[in-house]
């Protein structure tokens, strides 16, 4: 029996007007929606995915967008609605989770009255009806203690389980389409595929219909019943999930898949979307001899770091008369790195990777052990000892639009360092070399004069990997640094991040919660959990071999693709 159509897009074009120029981002793309089934459109950034699906809500901005073609929602062409009738099915008929909960919730509003919000909108609900329906939905969105998250604000949760609360907002009113715009990004690999599961376990339940929107096809093979495949505004490929893994068509299909860290394979470069689309021939994988012989000659020196039983404790004061608590963030952690090495660091959010990372910085200082750089306890050094350090050791951030000074050019943005640390004698040896940096990071010269804000987000991490390397560190801790990039701009930073370590002998803490880009990147690999070491030894040895029953639930949750 054939499933009812429920969504009908024909010859879609979409354009913004910018400049007193229109500029057209998507070309007269088609697709259906069936009933009772879960979609996944993939793509790059720019890709048309996002737009397409705010679209169909009505969400564009209406003086600078032009649409034409057809968005037909059980038959009826949504093109056609004013603001008031889509205001009705939006999260009723038609419903959004967003990539960033944190930013799509309201900060001032406790979890549970925003949901009841919802229901209160759309359904004749009491109030007192409203909050048992929101518990229902936070049991059914398995949030724990449903009742204690109902009166927490969005701060006061984690990221798994804010999204969470998005989604029980989404289902709220038991829509037919929910919309799932990279509902997993920032999210560790075990949340991620708890999120998954959800979203599966609520579509056969509620037998409504997914569109879900990703950048990661490995991701998407674990989701979808079909897939769309869209590249600059375009529907390249569109076929049923298992055909498409197993036999993929077009070449930017292809080298969607192929541009991922392979777990089987360390090859020596990443394949990149234009590497694939020019047919440039794949770079070698690393030999076992070759991997050997790294290894041998890292550790043949003497240690860069040593992290000696660090501890870092928080204490909250719940209140004049209540005692104390205390918080391990990290508890009893000891480990080597070596100059020209990169130590991979793992584990779920809030197992202290990230306050590991700042406490060997020197932003938060260790409450208990020894952090020696060179030989030398560097957790009591202030003043100019600090500044010397902070020469020393570099980090590269997440997010880097919100590091980067939105008032100043990339130019001197990267100069900025040079010039606090006195580096080369005149302001014009400094801008030739932010030149070179620019040049180096795979950007031009002409970006000097540039804000951040007129870059892509692969450009911006690479403005930000040029303003650490400015001061020529000898350790960088690289944060999260490439979770929130395209896989193919991904694969991009991480081969300019390797090509550096290779060219000035870097020695990188790779900080991240994909644990395949950490295999790919690690020497050796420190797993944490609850601030805890629960694993530590030689990266690929860890993922072939985990011993801990922790690690090898981590290493299970990597999306595998089909």
């Amino acid at each position: 029996m054939s499933k009812e159509t429920l969504l009908h897009i024909q010859d879609l074009h979409i354009s913004f007007l910018q400049n007193s120029i229109r500029n057209e981002v998507i070309h007269g793309i088609d697709f259906d929606l069936k009933s009772n089934e879960i979609l996944a459109i993939v793509g790059e950034s720019g890709s048309g995915k996002s737009v397409s699906s705010l679209a169909i809500l009505g969400l564009l901005p209406k003086k600078k967008t032009t649409i034409t073609g057809t968005i037909s929602f059980l038959n009826t062409n949504l093109l056609n609605f004013t603001e008031k009738e889509y205001s009705n099915i939006r999260g009723n008929d038609i419903s959004m989770i967003f990539q960033e909960p944190m930013s799509s919730l309201n900060p001032s509003m406790q979890c549970g009255h925003q949901v009841i919000e919802i229901l209160r909108t759309h359904t004749t609900l009491s109030k007192k009806e409203a909050k048992q329906e929101t518990l229902t939905l936070f049991e059914k969105v398995k949030l724990p203690v449903p009742e204690t998250i109902y009166h927490k604000y969005p701060h006061e949760i984690s990221g798994g389980q804010k999204q969470r609360v998005m989604i029980a907002m989404a289902i709220a009113c038991k829509p037919k389409i929910l919309i799932a715009d990279e509902p997993t990004t920032a999210l560790d690999v075990t949340v991620q595929q708890e999120i998954i599961l959800l979203l599966k376990e609520l579509q056969q339940e509620t037998q409504m219909s997914i569109i879900f929107i990703s950048h990661d096809l490995s991701l998407v093979s674990e989701i979808a019943d079909r897939v769309l495949v869209m590249y600059k505004g375009n529907v390249v490929e569109s076929a049923f999930a298992k055909a498409l893994f197993k036999s993929p068509q077009h070449e930017y299909t292809k080298a969607l898949l192929s541009a991922r860290p392979s777990l089987d394979e360390r090859l020596k470069k990443l394949p990149t979307i234009k590497d694939y689309l020019d047919k440039i021939p794949l770079a070698p994988a690393e030999t076992k001899e070759e991997r050997s012989k790294h290894l041998k000659n890292l550790y043949v020196k003497e240690p860069l770091l040593e992290i000696k039983n660090v501890q870092k404790t928080y204490i909250s004061n719940s209140g004049i008369l209540e005692k104390q608590k205390q918080f391990k963030a990290v508890d009893d952690v000891s480990f080597s790195i070596y100059e020209g090495e990169t130590l991979g660091l793992v584990g779920e959010s809030g197992c202290g990777k990230s306050t590991l990372g700042n406490a060997i910085l020197q932003l938060d200082k260790a409450t208990k052990g020894s952090i020696l750089y060179k030989g030398k306890d560097i957790t009591s050094l202030n003043g100019n000892a600090l500044r010397a350090l902070r020469k020393e050791i570099q980090i590269i951030f997440q997010d880097p639009f919100a590091s980067l000074n939105p008032r100043l050019t990339v130019g001197q943005a990267i100069l900025e360092p040079m010039q606090v640390h006195n580096l080369y004698k005149t302001n014009e040896d400094r801008k030739n070399r932010v030149f070179e940096l620019l040049e180096r990071v795979g950007l031009e010269k002409q970006h000097y004069n540039r804000y951040p804000h007129e870059f892509s987000g692969g450009q911006r991490q690479r403005i930000g990997i040029a303003r650490t390397i400015a001061v020529n560190p000898k350790l960088i801790v690289c944060d999260e640094s490439v979770s929130a990039l395209d896989i193919s701009v991904q694969a991009q930073v991480l081969n300019l991040l390797n090509e550096l370590k290779k060219d000035f002998g870097f020695t990188y803490i790779f900080i991240s919660h994909d644990l395949a880009v950490v295999k790919y990147m690690s020497d050796q690999l420190v797993v944490m959990n609850k601030g805890k070491i629960e694993e530590l030894g030689e990266a690929d040895t860890i993922y072939e071999h985990p011993k801990k029953e922790y690690t090898q639930k981590l290493i299970s949750a990597i999306p595998k693709g089909i």
